[in-house]
């Protein structure tokens, strides 16, 4: 019991309280991510363009985020957060009992996505509040793990309900509000912090172009992962809902092992050395997911496939690299934050304009074509990431030691 109490003492409130929150809201993420391309293809029949037109009214929300969080300019960056839970639980309600048609359904996924994006920045931003100097990549990969501990429960969930206990969507989309909520409490009792004015959201400054560009390439690349990546199992494989689930659970489980090693690679590799390897990495993946099926038997392709949904799960987490650069560049403390909403901004331009042109492609050419696409991202992602360069440490970076953010 001494050493329960000593470890405990050691865990800083703030860093506890954003720990659980980071958990609950996972298990809430992970059990929608699970079951909506299901519902999307059960429900409405959607085609490969139709599921691609959908990242319009579902991404847009992203572009927007700037906008908001200038809005919410008198919020700190926690009392955002609650916020984005409660918009998630009423999207998570709303998706679930009140679709009666796919016009409305577009309009409550609106609602839920505008949580999911508002929360994205300040995910990083908090996390390296919580962070000692130095140490920003390893408390990111220590976040992110939680995050895909819960994605274990969170899809774990939806295969035992689906399995064997008879569940509906109705049931996945009512167990994920509960934990917005949850989440929304434990995030109402940390600590708030001062707001920041709301000018600062909206500047872009050309000391950044770099940051952004690669923003901008992450958020192409991630819209095959959330997009056609799933919808090639679904409706190419014609797998049910388990079997993305499935999935999810195994790379949550691959996902704790893999983040602090990401976070501690970042911290003493380099923002530069893991960016080229995603890049490098992206390219296999983008091959496996085109063009398996054309190469090898089907099931042989299909255990490719899913090997490559695992490794792209895995590498959507190097954003967090993009993350602690930004704050190695940022000539001041505040303009981290903005940075992070203005990025989140631009790379959803581009990945909206992405899940439409992939629409088209899949539509007039094939799916094989849209992972082509992706390969050339990779790759334009790896020329960039060569640019990278990174100054001395700043004396507002060299002062912002928090002791009570040790581990």
């Amino acid at each position: 019991m001494s050493i329960l109490r000593n470890y405990k003492a050691q865990i800083p409130r703030e860093l506890a309280l954003f720990s659980c929150a980071s958990l609950v809201m996972g298990v809430a993420y992970s059990m929608i991510d699970s079951v909506l391309n299901n519902f999307l293809n059960e429900r409405f029949a959607l085609s490969g363009f139709e599921r691609s037109f959908l990242e319009l009214p579902r991404e847009l929300p992203g572009v927007l985020v700037v906008f908001v969080s200038t809005l919410l300019w008198f919020l700190c960056s926690r009392r955002q957060g609650v916020l984005a839970m409660l918009l998630g639980l009423a999207g998570a309600l709303l998706i679930g009992f009140a679709s009666t048609s796919y016009a409305v359904m577009v309009g409550w996924l609106f609602i839920y996505s505008m949580g999911q994006h508002l929360f994205l920045p300040l995910s990083a931003s908090i996390g390296m509040e919580l962070a000692t100097q130095g140490q920003d990549g390893r408390r990111l990969g220590q976040l992110n793990a939680i995050r895909n501990g819960a994605t274990i429960a969170g899809s774990f969930v939806v295969f035992l309900g689906f399995r064997f206990l008879g569940f509906t969507f109705r049931h996945t989309f009512a167990l994920a509000a509960a934990a917005f909520l949850v989440a929304a409490f434990i995030l109402f009792a940390m600590q708030p912090q001062p707001a920041r004015p709301s000018a600062r959201h909206l500047q872009i400054r050309k000391e950044y172009r770099l940051y952004y560009t690669l923003a901008v390439l992450y958020g192409s690349r991630k819209q095959l992962f959330i997009t056609f990546a799933p919808w090639v199992i679904v409706t190419v494989f014609k797998q049910p809902t388990q079997t993305i689930a499935t999935l999810l659970t195994i790379g949550g489980v691959i996902g704790i092992l893999f983040q602090p090693l990401l976070g501690w690679a970042t911290d003493h590799l380099g923002e530069r050395t893991v960016l080229l390897a995603e890049a490098l990495l992206l390219v296999f993946v983008c091959l496996g997911y085109g063009f398996a099926r054309s190469w090898l038997p089907e099931s042989v392709a299909f255990i490719v496939v899913c090997a490559c949904y695992l490794l792209d799960q895995m590498l959507m987490s190097v954003n967090m690299a993009r993350s602690t650069y930004m704050k190695k560049i940022a000539l001041r403390p505040e303009d981290i934050q903005p940075a992070l909403t203005t990025a989140v901004t631009i790379d959803h331009v581009f990945s909206i304009s992405i899940a439409l042109l992939g629409g088209l492609i899949w539509n007039a050419f094939g799916f094989q074509y849209v992972f082509l696409l992706g390969m050339i991202i990779a790759l334009v992602n790896f020329v960039a990431a060569l640019q990278i360069r990174l100054p001395r440490a700043t004396s507002w970076a060299a002062a912002a030691v928090e002791p009570a953010s040790q581990d």
